[in-house]
């Protein structure tokens, strides 16, 4: 049975391509509607923590709880050295932060100041790459600046001004010093821009009086995927109950909570297609059995059993769906890798979180071949189950008689 039903498929060739390319194209579109939502996800999540806060961070006690200038890892050289032993660790950067007053000529801004060593900085997050004037922190603190671009509009500050700051430092002296603006940067975030005092880290330890201290250490992984269990991996290296070691869904779980309720409307947008699908196979499917009325009876006049002719439609449908599957999974997959290479442009920049997205990105991921597999070829057999049924039952003589 399972041969006739194979030679069917080429005796009605304009029939077979008609249902194979419902199924093709159903299978194409769900494959490349899942990788780019698993890509852009994928993109916007490593964007934004790549950008800001880094994969996985580092910090004394309950620092993200209640932040407190004195509230510092100590000695986070060896810190950050045990963290870059651990598997599947990029990069590692420090940072210590504190707010203060900032002002050029007579105009004065609130601040947040953020002290970065500049080559792991970069290193982490590509932050030179990030400047728009002027030219990045020295290698060696030289009392030097770099201001974001929208706290350089506020205090009406260009490249090579000079700025004060006054603040506190960690042992209650009133924390002031004088830095040269080397440059201007953008960080892709706008409360960031408003606020962000770039200083050299050893610049911030000597105005805030914290040698050898940090508040923050950032972890970036070759991947965003399992930074859960790197995460762990890092807090079992450190063995150290006065560190907390967070991946970022716990240190930014609003954005997190909402990049998963948004990713779940990618499954409303495949229930859609899967019901596309099903209607276009049931309909080619249906209609394929009632040309085929005469042939079904004259096979049971010559002693088929119903069952046979049910399970003949059903190969017929199941090879035709194989096929579609095997050629759909060749195109998709070209087409996720070549978008997951080349991007796909948006015509207007989307803001996400105060970061600019531009391009969008696919990604070839194994859920988005399986699934449409799963969903076509499953979808395919349910739908012939009635088509099936209905040429099982056909009666030989009245069906001999029809034309």
């Amino acid at each position: 049975m399972f041969k006739i039903a194979f030679r069917n498929i080429f005796r009605q060739k304009r029939r077979t391509i008609l249902t194979m390319l419902t199924m093709f194209g159903g299978f194409v579109l769900s494959a490349f509607s899942i990788g780019y939502a698993d890509g852009t996800y994928s993109y916007i999540i490593d964007l934004f923590t790549r950008n800001q806060m880094g994969h996985v961070q580092i910090h004394q006690g309950n620092y993200l709880d209640r932040p407190s200038l004195y509230k510092t890892i100590e000695d986070y050289v060896n810190v950050g050295d045990t963290v870059q032993a651990v598997d599947r660790v990029q990069e590692w950067a420090p940072r210590l932060y504190s707010s203060g007053l900032a002002s050029v000529g007579d105009k004065t801004a609130g601040v947040r100041a953020i002290g970065v060593d500049p080559q792991l900085e970069h290193a982490a997050t590509d932050f030179r790459d990030k400047v728009k004037q002027g030219r990045y922190l020295s290698d060696e603190p030289s009392h030097e600046v770099m201001l974001g671009t929208g706290l350089a509009d506020i205090l009406n500050a260009e490249v090579g001004d000079t700025t004060v700051i006054v603040s506190q430092g960690a042992d209650g002296s009133i924390a002031n010093d004088l830095y040269h603006v080397v440059g201007i940067v953008d960080r892709g975030d706008q409360m960031e821009n408003r606020t962000g005092y770039f200083l050299h880290l050893k610049d911030a330890q000597e105005l805030f009086v914290l040698p050898n201290q940090v508040h923050e250490i950032i972890v970036v992984a070759n991947s965003i995927h399992g930074v859960r269990e790197i995460a762990r991996t890092i807090d079992g290296a450190l063995n150290n109950e006065n560190l907390q070691v967070k991946p970022w869904m716990e240190i930014a779980r609003t954005f997190y909570k909402t990049m998963m309720a948004d990713q779940q409307g990618m499954w409303i947008m495949l229930f859609v297609i899967i019901l596309i699908v099903a209607i276009g196979v049931l309909n080619t499917v249906l209609m394929s059995v009632l040309e085929r009325t005469r042939e079904y009876g004259v096979l049971k006049a010559m002693g088929t059993r119903p069952n046979e002719v049910f399970r003949m439609v059903l190969y017929e449908v199941s090879i035709m769906a194989v096929f579609s599957v095997i050629l759909g999974a060749l195109l998709a997959i070209g087409l996720n890798s070549y978008f997951s290479i080349h991007g796909i442009p948006l015509p207007t920049p989307l803001d996400w979180g105060g970061i600019q997205i531009n391009w969008m990105y696919t990604e070839n991921s194994l859920r988005s071949i399986t699934l449409p597999t799963i969903t076509v070829i499953i979808t395919a057999l349910i739908v012939s189950v009635f088509p099936a049924i209905k040429a099982a039952r056909i009666a030989p003589a009245q069906a001999m008689r029809m034309h």
